[in-house]
């Protein structure tokens, strides 16, 4: 069985990296990737703090719905970062700064 995701899927964009390690990754976050990072964030706490039934727990709740949220937001920044990296969506920046490279 291959579990190989590219032996599936070909990437339709300039491959920079085709196994990007994590420090690259994160380090190729764009300012979109840390809107979306921030905006998920914020929108997890004002859920957790709604979600807070009785006056007393709506801080722990807020605050697990921002713990929740912030990795939400990494995970969905990082799926990004790494895509455009690999070539799976659109890389004009990437491959312009890692061809001078």
């Amino acid at each position: 069985m291959n579990t190989d995701i590219t032996a599936s899927v070909k990437p339709e964009y300039p491959v920079v990296d085709r196994n990007p390690p994590f420090t690259k990754t994160v380090a190729n976050f764009n300012t979109l990737d840390y809107l979306r990072l921030s905006t998920i964030t914020g929108i997890s706490v004002t859920v957790g703090y709604l979600s807070g039934i009785k006056p007393n727990i709506r801080g722990p709740s807020m605050v697990t719905g921002g713990l929740i949220g912030v990795m939400g937001g990494f995970m969905y920044a990082y799926q990004n970062s790494a895509g455009r990296l690999m070539g799976f969506f659109p890389n004009e920046g990437e491959v312009e700064r890692y061809k001078k490279a």
